[in-house]
């Protein structure tokens, strides 16, 4: 078995040949994806076990999200990915949780922007800069050619490493006080926070598409409701997976039946491309995007 750290992970999980990898794992009949558990922990943080396999392999993710480590030197998530080969039952890989999941995260949000972004080369709006924030940041500019990003965090260190990086990347990077303001000039925006209140109100440009990936649970919220009901009613919302039902907590918080809309799956599978006017793309997380990232792991 081999034994990957976070920096030997994240270096298997090219964003784009991870997003291609999510699209392909959409189209597979063998996938199969239990619903994942989530225990509640002492002290405000949950564990999540979440398998997932195909024909070739079974995958199992063990993670811990402690959001109270947020600000500290302990990441909020760890854990670790395990790759067993299903013929056999042998172990084969074994990768960083927190690595493949801020990579597997930013992958599928860069596989639904280039089905249904209007303008997909930017300038990309960054509502948060943490982990997620950094790997969407690098997903948009290797996969979409984004040259232009403005920032916005509660943490202005934060958010100015996070530009610093990407100047490093050869990006025009700008850090603003206020995200709503930098709406007008962003037709991509991406919300990536702990997800504990509303960071993003609008109004949002005709041309929009947002992918807010922050919120996974009934209770966490980064989108004001009346954004979202603005989205129904005037765009598209399209979800990650099913799953998004009971998970969505934007959706949810804003009265929303989140039953009636397309997954992802449904877009990748339809091959429909960029819709006229703004598009919502609600992302909650799921173990198969997980086993896209095992996959990738293997064949890089």
């Amino acid at each position: 078995m081999r034994l990957l750290d976070a920096v030997a992970t994240a270096r298997r999980l090219d964003p784009v040949a991870l997003a291609d990898a999510v699209e392909a794992l959409l189209r597979d009949p063998s996938v199969q994806v239990p619903e994942r558990l989530v225990q509640p922990l002492p002290g405000g943080g949950s564990l999540f076990v979440m398998p997932a396999l195909d024909g070739r392999l079974a995958i199992t993710k063990l993670i811990t999200f402690t959001p109270a480590n947020a600000g500290t030197a302990r990441p909020a998530i760890q854990g670790d990915v395990v790759v067993f080969d299903t013929a056999t039952g042998s172990r084969v890989l074994l990768l960083d949780g927190p690595a493949v999941t801020a990579q597997r995260t930013a992958a599928v949000s860069l596989a639904a922007a280039r089905r249904l972004a209007p303008v997909p080369h930017g300038p990309l709006l960054i509502v948060g800069a943490g982990v997620q924030g950094r790997s969407h940041l690098e997903a948009f500019a290797r996969g979409h050619g984004v040259r232009e990003v403005r920032i916005a965090s509660r943490t202005p260190a934060s958010a100015r490493s996070l530009a610093e990086h990407a100047i490093s990347l050869g990006l025009h990077a700008q850090v603003v006080d206020d995200a709503d303001a930098a709406l007008a000039h962003c037709p991509l925006v991406v919300t990536c926070t702990p997800a504990s209140g509303v960071v993003l109100r609008g109004p949002v440009r005709d041309d929009a598409f947002v992918a807010a990936v922050g919120a996974f649970t009934p209770k966490m919220v980064e989108l004001d409701a009346t954004l979202c009901r603005w989205f129904d009613a005037h765009g598209r919302i399209v979800v990650d997976t099913t799953d998004a039902r009971h998970e969505a907590g934007d959706l949810l918080q804003a009265g929303l039946d989140v039953a009636r809309y397309a997954t992802l799956a449904d877009v990748v599978r339809g091959d429909e491309r960029a819709a006229a006017g703004p598009v919502l793309f609600k992302s909650c997380g799921w173990a198969g995007w997980d086993l896209a990232a095992a996959r990738c792991a293997l064949a890089a």
